[in-house]
């Protein structure tokens, strides 16, 4: 697969403060990619880099294999964090002028925001103020005047803020779609539920150093703790004795007629013997590995990194 986008050995310093020290990531196209760290990290100074507000100190962005320019801008669409519109402006007026600084004519604007507005259920929203608007409609709008200009890049910076659970899901199957139309996307949240619904590839940043990188199902997978959980029928005495040493209880959760433990292994140990001798025992409703999620791994990631500096 091809980068679409690639961050080469980013460096961005604010007087004493290092906001990125030789950052770099790859950005295959047509991916979703997760640009993921706590507050602080350097997400956004990468960000404001790849969209040229600001300039490397060192290293270098690349769009589509070349070395990216203030014309590249206009092939990106980017919802920052914090929102921007003119609270005093009517929301169409402003969703038309908004569009029309990213190259659109009026009527091919006026064309799409019809689409768009009505797609989102907002069109009879067109001639109110901002300032009228809740803050999951204003955020509507703005997602609107970001994706409008069908740009090959899309950069979403929390994008769900503000938003219910309805609205929620109505944008993430938008962002879904554009990515099925071959948008290339990078998103940033802090919301590990949406990164491993919706991302293919993560970068985890810290302190702004890279800290973790890959293909979201490789990099949970490296931080499984083989851990397994089994539900079964039968005696559980009998199922510990003929455990192997090699295997610890963790939790022994009550679940009436169905009993449940939390396996993990102390050595490595083939999953077929393990299944083979808790199968001669007691009769299995279920075994799986436990795979832990991007939350936990987020966590796990920072604080090893935390505790090493």
């Amino acid at each position: 697969m091809n980068n679409f986008l690639t961050a080469n050995n980013v460096v961005k310093q604010f007087a004493n403060h290092l906001a990125l020290d030789k950052v770099s990531i790859d950005v295959p196209e047509g991916s979703i990619f997760g640009l993921l760290g706590p507050n602080g990290a350097g997400k956004t100074t990468l960000i404001r880099i790849i969209t040229q507000i600001t300039a490397p100190d060192q290293g270098e962005i690349l769009f589509r294999g070349k070395k990216m320019t203030m014309d590249d801008v206009f092939h990106i669409g980017y919802l920052p964090e914090e929102r921007g519109l003119y609270k005093k402006m009517k929301v169409g007026e402003q969703a038309l002028y908004l569009v029309q600084l990213k190259g659109m004519s009026r009527t091919e604007g006026l064309k799409k925001l019809k689409y768009w507005f009505e797609k989102f259920e907002i069109q009879t929203w067109w001639d109110k103020k901002v300032e009228e608007l809740s803050k999951g409609m204003a955020q509507k709008v703005q997602f609107i005047v970001t994706v409008l200009h069908d740009p090959k890049l899309l950069i979403f910076d929390e994008p769900f803020t503000g938003f219910d659970p309805i609205n929620t899901n109505l944008v993430k199957n938008e962002i879904l779609r554009l990515r099925e139309n071959g948008a290339t996307i990078v998103f940033s949240t802090h919301i590990m539920a949406s990164v491993e619904e919706l991302c293919d590839h993560i970068a985890l940043i810290n302190k702004g150093k890279n800290i973790l990188e890959g293909k979201i199902d490789e990099v949970r997978a490296r931080f499984k703790p083989d851990t397994y959980e089994l539900k079964f029928r039968g005696s559980s005495h009998n199922l510990r004795r003929a455990l192997d040493s090699g295997i610890e209880i963790l939790e022994e959760p009550t679940r009436g007629e169905v009993g449940h433990l939390i396996l993990k292994q102390q050595r490595r140990m083939p999953v077929r013997e393990m299944v083979t001798a808790i199968n001669s025992t007691v009769e299995i409703i279920s075994f799986e590995e436990v795979i832990p999620g991007m939350n936990d791994i987020f966590i796990r990631a920072v604080e090893g990194t935390n505790h090493n500096q």
